[in-house]
């Protein structure tokens, strides 16, 4: 089986999607129609256990992540969409504004309930 060698795509802007869950950072780095560059969570550098959910794990994901992808890449212009609200939500945006990228909009798409679920039924007795 030959494998083929993946090209690099370069894109001048993109989209950085940073899913903050109490456990977790991730983050996923794609082109303006969403086709995946590169990915990166905290368990991928390194950090294990408890040390995955900490700030400081977040912003190291963040900032080391959209550096390769700016170097290889060519990534200039970004809009953010941040989802969760783990303790890496406030690190990865601190991450962001630190580096030379030109941040377009940033928009929190956590999905809220609206009207949750059905109650359960009254106790009798």
């Amino acid at each position: 089986m030959i494998k083929k060698k993946k090209e690099k795509r370069m894109v001048s802007s993109g989209r950085v999607y940073i899913t903050a869950t109490f456990n977790n950072t991730l983050i996923t780095v794609t082109d303006n129609e969403g086709r995946p560059l590169m990915s990166g969570s905290c368990g991928m550098f390194g950090f294990a256990g408890t040390r995955k959910s900490t700030p400081y794990a977040a912003s190291v994901v963040v900032s080391t992540t959209l550096k390769k992808a700016m170097d290889e890449n060519g990534l200039r212009d970004i809009s953010v969409f941040i989802k969760g609200i783990g303790p890496g939500r406030e690190a990865s945006l601190k991450a962001i504004r630190a580096l030379t990228l030109d941040v377009e909009k940033i928009l929190d798409v956590t999905p809220t309930p609206h009207n949750g679920v059905r109650p359960p039924k009254q106790r009798r007795g």
